[in-house]
């Protein structure tokens, strides 16, 4: 249906008409002459004289542009049929870490060595796509937290912007996984309960930030905040060099004990990815999260209609002006200017003479 935004402007519609008023009866108070028959020799000259097709067609512009312009300034616009938004789901906050150790490439796929940034970024953006029903949002951390984006249904943009990460995009000499944590219970905590949820995935420990895991973590547990970590990276490495080859843990850094600590006091659980098929295993163990029934919600679709009868006053705007050029002057001949040989002619024959 239309509504209007501000339908108190439709009040002005009477302006032009008071201001025409007041200026007339200015105009004839200070008339220095007063004859008491104008107004009878101008109706006497009206009825003799034809109507101007021209003033009437300016003035019906004047006005059609004025209620265009009103129309334009109530701001109407069309609200379509209500939309009912998913009733069930969960509140679901995704943190990555895109330090610079994610770029080792300790997982393989059919022989082919993979950093963990490419594996996650395919893998957590498919689990994103999955999330039907749930609001899905997305923090960013390395040596600062960063929120990507808030919580929302569009869980196709959240899964677009996943696999579009790049390392860089924050400072990545460090992990703050106090940050991270913190921030997502500063947005998870208005949520309704029982449907708040972070997913934290790391390969790291905690390094940076204003503050520890453990007090987000239990920060996270005030809140009634459920918390899911997952450990990213392999148990060991086969570095080859010209001495050889030998073997190293990557993952020797990994933070487990406090990971596992974060999971367990919040009512979740610690995850350990040493490979691609874990890691696509453990989010697909995240698809069985229990759905949480929530208030029944809709939305309106609105679309705005005010540039319409704005263009339109501004099309009549440029009409007017048209009607208001005489035309006829660029088409009058001016008259014709004797020639200077015809002049000296004369004067010669006067002189003769």
């Amino acid at each position: 249906m239309l509504e209007f935004t501000w339908p108190w402007a439709f009040a002005a519609l009477p302006v032009p008409l008071l201001v025409y008023l007041f200026f007339s009866r200015a105009a004839r108070q200070d008339a220095a002459l007063y004859v008491p028959f104008y107004q009878r020799l101008s109706q006497l000259q009206t009825d003799s004289s034809r109507v101007d097709t021209n003033r009437l067609l300016r003035w019906l512009c004047c006005i059609l542009i004025w209620l265009a312009m009103v129309l334009a300034a109530s701001r109407p616009q069309w609200v379509g049929e209500a939309i009912q938004l998913p009733s069930s789901g969960r509140d679901l906050m995704l943190a990555v870490d895109i330090s610079g150790s994610m770029e080792a490439r300790d997982m393989v796929i059919n022989n082919v060595q993979l950093s963990r940034f490419e594996v996650m970024k395919v893998v957590v953006s498919d689990f994103a796509e999955r999330r039907e029903g749930d609001r899905l949002g997305l923090i960013l951390f390395a040596a600062h937290a960063y929120i990507q984006t808030p919580l929302t249904f569009d869980r196709n943009t959240v899964a677009k912007l996943i696999s579009e990460l790049e390392i860089g995009m924050i400072e990545e000499s460090a992990t703050a996984i106090g940050d991270a944590i913190g921030l997502a219970v500063k947005h998870l905590r208005e949520r309704p309960a029982n449907s708040r949820v972070l997913v934290l995935l790391t390969d790291g420990v905690n390094n940076a930030g204003a503050i520890s895991p453990l007090q987000a973590g239990q920060l996270a547990q005030t809140e009634d905040i459920k918390i899911y970590t997952i450990g990213m990276g392999a148990d060991s490495l086969v570095q080859r060099s010209f001495q050889g080859s030998r073997s190293i843990n990557p993952s020797a850094e990994l933070d487990e004990e406090n990971l596992t600590a974060i999971a367990e006091a919040t009512g979740g659980r610690y995850f350990r990815a040493r490979n691609v098929e874990d890691l696509v295993d453990i989010y697909a163990e995240l698809d069985t999260l229990e759905t949480i029934e929530q208030d029944e919600q809709t939305f309106r679709p609105i679309n705005v209609l005010f540039y319409w009868p704005l263009g339109f006053a501004l099309v009549l705007s440029f009409l007017l002006t048209l009607l208001s050029v005489p035309w006829g002057a660029f088409f009058t001949r001016s008259p014709a200017k004797p020639a200077e040989s015809s002049i000296s002619e004369a004067s010669a024959a006067g002189g003769q003479r």
